[in-house]
């Protein structure tokens, strides 16, 4: 995929409480449509993260940011960006945490059991091993995590469940 760029504006889903960053049906299309493929979105030329489409209507679709990538960026809601969408060539579609990483090498079970999740949970899981900002608490998150996924019955895997609940 060849990089997108584009000017669009921050808005508001009031209902979710969230920001957004809407992105043109037109776009949309270019980049190959909503869900097809992760995105690493550049902002302003300032800041880059890894996303994914949300349907927004009418062809277009969104990409949430949160407030701290906004108070990086000195913007408010309405205020004009601009965009460039490339393809993320990563594994996951969002980083490894250095401690699930460490524990991968030292627990192939666990790796096979995450190997073989959607690729929605595998990121759940990334997601929420990396932005616990303790490295003690990031390692207990991933023992526990993996260790829970490593008793559920392939195929039958909730986010409940690996987290203990």
């Amino acid at each position: 995929m060849k990089p997108v760029s584009f000017k669009t504006h921050i808005d508001k889903l009031s209902h979710l409480n969230m920001f957004y960053l809407e992105i043109p049906a037109k776009v949309v299309e270019s980049v190959g449509g909503i869900g097809v493929q992760r995105l690493l979105c550049e902002v302003n030329k300032t800041i880059k993260f890894q996303c994914g489409l949300v349907a927004l209507g009418d062809g277009r679709a969104y990409i949430s940011i949160n407030g701290k990538r906004m108070k990086e960026l000195g913007v408010n809601c309405g205020d004009p960006v601009n965009l460039i969408l490339s393809e993320d060539n990563s594994t996951y579609g969002v980083d490894v945490p250095e401690e699930l990483a460490e524990l991968f090498k030292q627990d192939p079970e666990g790796k096979r059991r995450f190997d073989g999740l959607s690729p929605a949970k595998q990121r759940y899981i990334l997601n929420y091993i990396g932005t616990v900002k303790s490295p003690q608490l990031r390692v207990d998150k991933a023992f526990m995590l993996i260790s829970n996924l490593k008793m559920l019955p392939v195929g039958k895997e909730s986010f409940r469940e690996m987290l203990g609940k």
